[in-house]
């Protein structure tokens, strides 16, 4: 069984806005939804996990019968962290009787523009290496500056830096494994699965990530994605 467990408890303090970026909305939808409706629409998906703030569970419940989700399964309050968050739907998985070789696919809510593209690459590069995670090439040059950003003397070469996106892509049990060593070893707020798997000695596998597969958190993200939704209804 694969399951999407999608993170949507940030309160999006960027935006300055009462209402969390992941639930406002863009064409007269919630950005959450468009993130549902790719996971519903993907045939390789079977089940749908939410981890939310707990004053928007009722939310997106309604939004997923007024929209049309059938895969959503579960509704579950986040944490105090994107770490914690993560768990909290873990355990829920765990408690719901879930295989620990089934697999979870964890994806950013506000990561509204995932194609099934990269879904299905990353269900294929998973089930080739065990785990998978969503990378793009760096193709800017890339200073390290120890001065918060005023000055820099050393560039690192960029064909050695990729950037990471969502999703991230492990069975179930290696995920719980991976949360039950960094509470062991008193690793805290990592939200990156990816992260804390290379924080545990872990080899990380990517695969395929796209420029559009963007993260909203700025009023110039919600721009882009619109422009995006424009281009694709042409």
């Amino acid at each position: 069984m694969n399951i999407a467990l999608l993170t949507a408890a940030g309160v999006g303090s960027r935006m300055k806005q009462e209402i969390p970026k992941q639930f406002l909305h863009v064409n007269n939808k919630p950005l959450i939804v468009y993130t549902l409706e790719k996971f519903q629409n993907h045939p390789g998906i079977d089940k749908i996990l939410i981890v939310t703030l707990s004053s928007w569970v009722d939310v997106v419940k309604a939004y997923a019968k007024q929209y049309g989700i059938t895969k959503l399964e579960w509704v579950v309050e986040g944490g105090a962290s994107g770490q914690e968050s993560i768990l909290n739907g873990l355990s829920t998985l765990k408690d719901g009787g879930v295989s620990a070789d089934d697999t979870v696919m964890i994806h950013d809510g506000n990561r509204c523009n995932v194609s099934p593209e990269l879904i299905s690459d990353s269900l294929s590069v998973y089930k080739e290496n065990g785990s998978a995670v969503a990378a793009i090439p760096c193709i800017e040059a890339v200073f390290r500056s120890n001065d918060e950003g005023r000055s820099s003397t050393v560039s690192i070469p960029r064909e050695q830096l990729f950037r990471t996106q969502t999703p991230h892509t492990y069975s179930l049990g290696k995920l719980l494994w991976a949360h039950d060593e960094a509470k062991e070893k008193a690793i805290e707020d990592t939200a990156a699965s990816c992260v804390l798997m290379q924080k545990l000695g872990e080899t990380v596998y990517f695969s395929k990530g796209l420029e559009d597969n963007l993260k909203i958190t700025t009023y110039e993200d919600l721009g882009i994605f619109q422009s995006l939704l424009l281009a694709q209804a042409k």
